[in-house]
């Protein structure tokens, strides 16, 4: 459908601010130290935040004015881009672009993961599982990749009409690669279950895990096949926190028409196993994760699990460049563990936003990291946040007290 008059000229206006930002020397020197932070060269620990949860305290929907959904969606977009330059001291890149996604579609794996709703609004969850006994593995199936050409374009006729003038138009395919091959079999299983499976039944277990490797192997093969891997090697957000800003990448031999796995980032993660031995976590989720990884240039894992007593195992995947140090982790032994071998992505306690922001309070707990992660490639990431208390100036206070640390520690 034609879009309102009134919300193109909106989200035209709200473009060319962006476009405004985007030509600011500053992003240019965040560019650059993007570069030279994932080449694990000496300088500057890094900052991002990702509000995440927290966004519909910081753009609630009361300030939008566009009228059509789909403007709304496109507006809240560019409001998002405005609102991180001016309020956010940090290392977050506006670029003056706006990305057209390919319309690429998975069929089923054969079974979807069921939940127990929570009564309360955006409250947890409860597993109902679909897989129950080895027989149950049998109806998954390997999905099939297929891309819709002529949707595509449609969405790229309609991007360029609406901001073809003011910002850069890319069609990407699929540029953030991340395999969770865990998350989805407790999905299905039940995340008490399959810990059990552990010990009393660890030949299932296998047997599922090695079907969901081949099944991701198999899809990234299909992209591959379908010309539908897009470099990520730019403001791509990557793993779990970070940008994809590097000149390793594309590796050589690149043909700008066909992007290979070896182009690209990638990452895995196993949050499930944050309570797992390290054996079990290596026997029944790193190797199989290793594996699907293997092929990349450049990868990453973990999200919110403690990897503190499993970083010799994280170290030993291929191309490995971030790794994910969780608020839970011990940043002493991960500091110490990690040197220089990897970039240390921390992501300090997002429960500081749910109280006043002080200096007193912030200070010692991010000055700590600091200090004993000298001689590390530090990343501070700040997300997984899902309330500032309906304060967000908090998130402004966080990123200046950060930045003056970074700057005078």
């Amino acid at each position: 459908m034609p879009m309102d008059a009134r919300d193109r000229t909106i989200l035209r206006d709200l473009a060319k601010e962006v476009a405004e930002i985007a030509a600011l020397p500053v992003m240019e020197e965040r560019r650059r130290e993007w570069k030279r932070h994932n080449s694990l060269k000496p300088g500057r620990p890094m900052i991002l935040i990702f509000p995440e949860g927290a966004w519909c305290e910081l753009l609630p929907d009361s300030v939008l004015d566009c009228r059509d959904a789909e403007a709304r969606g496109i507006e809240w977009e560019l409001r998002r881009r405005i609102y991180v330059y001016r309020h956010f001291q940090t290392d977050n890149v506006i670029e003056k672009e706006w990305i057209v996604s390919k319309a690429i579609h998975l069929t089923s794996w054969g079974l979807e993961a069921r939940h127990r709703d929570s009564p309360t609004a955006r409250g947890a969850w409860a597993f109902d599982p679909v897989i129950h006994t080895p027989e149950d593995l049998k109806k998954l199936r390997f999905p099939e990749v297929t891309h819709d050409e002529a949707e595509t374009q449609r969405r790229l006729q309609a991007a360029q009409d609406l901001f073809g003038d003011i910002l850069d138009v890319k069609l990407k395919g699929v540029a953030h690669i991340s395999f969770h091959l865990m998350h989805h079999y407790t999905g299905l299983r039940g995340l008490e279950q399959v810990m059990v499976d552990m010990r009393l039944n660890p030949g299932m277990l296998h047997d599922a895990m090695a079907f969901l490797e081949e099944g991701n192997r198999r899809i990234v093969q299909q992209y591959y096949e379908q010309n539908l891997l897009s470099l990520n090697n730019d403001n791509t957000y990557h793993s779990s926190g970070g940008v994809g800003y590097t000149d390793e990448l594309p590796a050589p031999g690149f043909d700008p028409q066909h992007v290979r796995p070896c182009d690209m980032w990638a990452s895995a993660e196993s949050q499930e196993m944050a309570q797992v031995s390290p054996r079990m976590h290596r026997e029944f989720a790193l190797q199989y994760e290793a594996r699907l990884l293997e092929p990349f240039g450049l990868n990453g894992y973990g999200c919110c699990e403690d990897l503190s007593h499993k970083l010799e195992d994280v170290l030993t995947i291929p191309h490995i460049r971030r790794i994910s140090i969780a608020p839970s982790a011990n940043v002493d032994i991960a500091a110490q563990k990690l040197g220089n071998r990897a970039i240390f992505s921390w992501k300090p306690d997002p429960t500081f936003l749910l109280d006043e922001i002080t200096p007193e309070k912030l200070k010692p707990y991010i000055r700590h990291t600091l200090e004993v992660a000298r001689g590390c490639t530090l990343e501070m990431i700040l997300k997984d946040t899902h309330t500032c208390g309906g304060h967000p100036q908090r998130f402004d206070d966080w990123s200046r007290i950060a930045r003056d640390l970074v700057e005078t520690v």
